[in-house]
């Protein structure tokens, strides 16, 4: 199988040669990539083999093909992965491991025995880090992979790491102070706790200059106080499955538009609920294809949401940028003792073409009042037919809503498909 963010040469300014690459070079060599992924998946990986069955991999060479293929949740690999431990089939069957992971749930994850399994080098290098840095790593090694992720990244690039974890805040103020570590990886809020803690104890710690979050929300008023603090600090998106997915970029400045695409990966936005891409732009579902041939997941549903946004011209990594995490896709939510699922607004629109969006808010009359659904459509003109609307909902969803219409563009572009309203209760 060809793998298309095979490293091209290293340069000065980049990780690689593939971050520079024209946008018609880059698709070029994902798409001829995509039929050797598919082929190796059906013949090695026992849940793709019957997922796949039928597919021809030769035909499977445009984004119109891959959107084609059915959509594989990571919410579904708790019961994949307990009906087959312990990977649900996933993984093929002669895959070189090196550990086995656990994320909550459980989810086990699988970590290859190579080199940068993760993909992470390439965001550490953005952030600034080289070859000989100190790495101080506030990510969990126990259990989880969080830790591994961003140590297998560093000691790829030539870093140096030591292994914090989490926790014990005043032995890791000693240790930042003894060995002067160039570069923090860990969750942005811990890193806020230990400057904090530096300062009550009135310990020098400015050898920290970079520093790479992840885990959580990174928040503006965050950035804006390590930046006071002589810290430049970016942030990335990676899972425990896919690893990197996009990563930050700063300029001279510290500032950084968006998070960018890793090269090994195809990106779709798709509508939540469905495995239909969405136009750019709009906000979606994250979706990924990885071409990492120890755990090759196709069209993988991450339950993030985010959205593309549009091209940065005149930048040295030309590859697409998203605007980073931006909530959950699994919006399920419970009505009457009647789940309702994203999946089910979306067959509505779906048996009615006129719709082009729906949003079902979810309200409550009254702080003890009846739960009330309404429906809200997209449609030209802002008109349709709300009694069929209307009718189709209910034999879904064993629910009855009030259907609405409004014009194109007015429902808000934050990728929500059902909005539920209501107090949460105390």
């Amino acid at each position: 199988m060809q793998d298309p963010s095979a490293p091209g040469g290293a340069m000065t300014l980049t990780y690689d040669a593939l971050e520079s690459r024209s946008w018609e070079a880059r698709e070029r060599a994902l798409m001829a990539a995509l039929p050797g992924l598919i082929a190796h998946a059906q013949s090695r990986s026992p849940f793709y083999a019957r997922l796949l069955e039928g597919v021809r991999p030769r035909e499977i060479r445009s984004r119109a093909a891959l959107a084609a293929l059915p959509v594989t949740r990571k919410s579904a690999l708790l019961g994949l992965q307990a009906e087959t431990p312990p990977f649900g089939g996933l993984v093929p069957v002669d895959a070189a491991l090196g550990r086995i992971l656990q994320s909550p749930g459980p989810i086990y994850e699988p970590e290859g025995s190579r080199p940068n399994y993760w993909r992470m080098a390439r965001a550490l290098f953005a952030a600034g880090l080289r070859r000989g840095d100190l790495v101080h790593n506030a990510f969990s090694y126990h259990f989880t992979p969080g830790g591994w992720i961003f140590d297998d990244g560093a000691r790829a690039l030539g870093c140096r790491v030591f292994p914090a974890g989490i926790g014990q805040t005043e032995q890791q103020i000693q240790a930042l102070q003894a060995l002067k570590p160039k570069a923090y990886v860990g969750t942005p809020s811990f890193l806020a706790i230990l400057l904090d803690k530096a300062e009550a104890l009135g310990v020098e710690v400015s050898s920290l200059t970079l520093g790479l979050v992840s885990g959580e929300a990174y928040l503006p008023a965050q950035r804006q106080a390590f930046r006071a603090r002589g810290l430049t600090v970016s942030q990335c998106y990676c899972t425990a499955d896919i690893g990197l997915i996009a990563y930050e970029a700063p300029n001279a400045e510290g500032e950084a538009v968006g998070m960018i695409l890793d090269e090994g990966l195809i990106l779709e936005i798709v509508r939540p609920g469905t495995g239909d891409p969405v136009a750019p732009g709009e906000v979606g579902e994250v979706v990924v294809t990885s071409f990492t041939p120890e755990y090759p997941l196709i069209r993988f549903a991450t339950g993030d949401l985010s959205a593309e946004l549009p091209p940065l011209f005149g930048d040295m990594r030309t590859n697409t940028r998203l605007k980073g995490w931006m909530g959950r896709a699994d919006q399920t939510t419970k009505i009457k003792g009647m789940f309702v699922h994203p999946e089910q607004v979306a067959e509505v629109v779906r048996r009615h073409p006129e719709i082009r969006r729906a949003r079902l808010v979810v309200a409550r009359e009254g702080e003890a009042g009846p739960d009330l659904m309404t429906l809200l459509c997209e449609t030209e003109g802002a008109q349709g037919p709300a009694e069929a609307i209307a009718e189709t909902t209910r034999a879904l969803t064993k629910l009855r809503a009030e259907v609405r219409f409004s014009a194109p563009g007015s429902l808000p572009n934050d990728g929500k498909v059902i909005d539920d309203t209501r107090p949460t209760p105390a």
